[in-house]
């Protein structure tokens, strides 16, 4: 519930207030330059509409419930948000960005008085790699999370390629699909609350309603997925099912393979095994260009994602079709810049759902962009490594030019 990234922070906030008594009277959070970037604009569920990773801080820090997870914000009394906006108001609430880390790293320091407590996410937006208290370590990870070795099935990921994708989606589990289908309908709520706004799939709905866009499954997915992504902008209090640890990027990698299968009369079991792949593909980019690059995740992650479960449905494991879809996706919108969540997010969002269907469909027709042609790769895995070697080495500076404008921007 809420962005990824605002929520991490409560949660680490959360886990080190927990550890000591009494009321709190400051907190201190450092985290790496894409957490940092993704929650400084993005509104909190029930918060007033209030936003960012700070407030989100002294929330968790005075909520104390880490037993909540990614649903800390869920049942937020007024109390704990006029004790945790006081925390921000005074100066008493405090972040910073380290720039040296690369992956998910959030620090959060929680004080009481004379007691203070200590929790490190890292690895991983739930990963806790140690906690403190007064000093003295409690707890610590067996092994380093976030190194570059990484979770476990991140390095399975890493190791793998389509074919393997293709072999995992045929030995999942009823119980798994219902679990799937319950994502579904969770990210359909929220799409339709997200049309009560007046935002970006407002907005198409209406161009819709007055015949200037035709009502079909292309603007459908596009106008469905910029809904469900303007509730958790706009802080709604909605759950969604997430994808590679990213709502957003969850919408894209669901919605748009289940809304086209529906549409094409697909059976429902194929179209859910669809979005397993769907989610597969999106975390198998994701360990290449990691949890939170300089490119748009929902573009050339979830967007190749979604893309890819689209040719399944319809062509089964037939690996050309495949790189097909990813070349041509990557090659259209792979230069989508990240600047943090925020409403604007509906927008790619929007853009990355028409993208997917329209290369899935040149794919499926045996058409689409291939290794001739600039940055792709003569296959999907090499497509996939080329754009991670632009976001990781070739866009580094550009990240911290727009942390720069962001951060003053906010000053």
């Amino acid at each position: 519930m809420g962005c990824t990234e605002p929520v991490a922070v409560a949660f680490a906030a959360a886990s080190a207030g927990e550890l000591i008594k009494g009321r709190i009277t400051g907190v201190t959070v450092i985290t790496d330059p894409g957490t940092y970037k993704n929650g400084l604009a993005v509104s909190i569920p029930n918060a007033s509409g209030r936003k960012g990773n700070l407030l989100a801080a002294a929330i968790g820090a005075v909520a104390r419930r880490p037993d909540l997870g990614a649903e800390l914000f869920k049942d937020l009394p007024p109390a704990g948000l006029k004790e945790a906006s006081a925390l921000v108001k005074s100066g008493r609430a405090r972040i910073s960005v380290d720039y040296s880390r690369r992956g998910i790293y959030i620090c959060a320091e929680v004080r009481t008085g004379k007691e203070k407590a200590l929790c490190l996410l890292e690895g991983s937006h739930k990963q806790v790699a140690r906690l403190s208290r007064n000093g003295r370590t409690i707890f610590r990870a067996a092994r380093a999370v976030g190194t570059k070795k990484g979770l476990p099935y991140k390095i399975a990921l890493r190791k793998a390629g389509f074919k393997d994708l293709f072999r995992e989606v045929e030995k999942i589990s009823a119980a798994d699909l219902s679990y799937l289908k319950a994502g579904v309908e969770m990210n359909l709520a929220a799409a339709g609350e997200g049309l009560k706004l007046k935002k970006v799939g407002y907005y198409m709905e209406d161009l819709i309603r007055k015949g200037y866009l035709k009502r079909d499954i292309l603007s459908g997915a596009k106008l469905k997925s910029a809904a469900a992504t303007d509730a958790r902008m706009a802080g709604s209090p909605v759950p969604v099912m997430s994808s590679g640890e990213s709502g957003n990027q969850g919408v894209v990698a669901i919605l748009v393979p289940w809304l086209v299968g529906k549409a094409f009369k697909i059976p429902e079991k194929r179209i859910l095994k669809s979005i397993a792949l769907s989610h597969l593909v999106n975390s198998y980019i994701k360990v290449f260009t990691g949890e939170l690059a300089p490119i748009c995740g929902c573009a050339i992650a979830a967007g190749v994602g979604a893309s890819v479960a689209i040719v399944w449905q319809r062509a089964g494991a037939n690996e050309r079709k495949a790189t097909l879809a990813v070349n041509t996706v990557i090659s259209d919108i792979g230069g989508m810049l990240c600047d943090g969540a925020k409403s604007g997010c509906a927008l790619k969002v929007a853009s990355s759902a028409a993208s997917a269907i329209r290369a899935a469909w040149m794919a499926l027709n045996d058409e689409g962009i291939t290794g001739a042609e600039g940055f792709i790769g003569e296959s999907a895995e090499a497509t996939i490594k080329n754009i991670a070697r632009i976001s990781r080495l070739g866009m580094g500076k550009v990240d911290r030019v727009i942390l720069d404008i962001m951060s003053e921007k906010r000053a």
